[in-house]
């Protein structure tokens, strides 16, 4: 049986790999980019480099890492740290779209445009996450405690709140995330954003 643990260094690959078998509206995006580990330098490496505290996996019996929970509790700063620090050196690979028009000149642009203060749930709902599962984990509960195992450390920080975007395309996600209680938030056009509070103690 699966089991959760806090990330590791070694689990970095593994996160590459998640993350473009499920970027595509939760389905398998392998050869949509030009380069697959874009969307694994955009939304999952990343954090676990700048938080890897704030990272946890689903690990099989043998080993295999084939999911993942990634979050900042401060997305403001970890903006800047994207940009000062972690964009940079992807330049080169990725140089940035005069006028973006396809898919991947968007999501070259998205590396480009983070930065503090582009986010205005950032605010009230300081923390963000990206979570992905492989399709062998689904339907087992461990989306649930991947998102309790954050709320709980993040809770615990102090934080007061957590937003998140999906693909709209992906109603899947949208029921998971009212089922376990948050609520939609107010987002540009074509986004789909969910937020939650948490408790405050004194």
């Amino acid at each position: 049986m699966p089991s959760i643990r806090p990330y590791r260094p070694t689990d970095r690959s593994a996160l590459y790999g998640i993350c473009v078998k499920t970027a595509d509206a939760g389905g398998d995006a392998t050869g949509i980019l030009s380069d697959d580990s874009l969307w694994g330098d955009l939304f999952a490496v990343p954090y676990a480099e700048r938080h890897p505290d704030l990272c946890w996996v689903v690990e099989t019996d043998d080993g295999r890492a084939i999911g993942y929970i990634v979050a900042t509790d401060d997305t403001d700063a970890f903006y800047t740290w994207f940009r000062d620090e972690w964009w940079p050196p992807l330049r080169e690979r990725f140089p940035r779209p005069e006028e973006p028009a396809t898919r991947e000149d968007h999501m070259v642009d998205y590396g480009y445009t983070r930065m503090p203060g582009i986010e205005p749930n950032a605010a009230e709902y300081p923390a963000h996450l990206h979570i992905d599962l492989l399709p062998e984990t689904q339907g087992h509960g461990f989306g649930r405690r991947l998102m309790e195992t954050l709320f709980a450390e993040l809770t615990r920080r102090g934080v007061t709140g957590l937003h998140l975007g999906i693909d709209p395309k992906n109603a899947g996600a949208a029921a998971f995330y009212e089922r376990i209680g948050m609520h939609r938030l107010e987002s540009a056009p074509g986004g789909q954003l969910y937020g939650v509070r948490f408790p405050q103690t004194d």
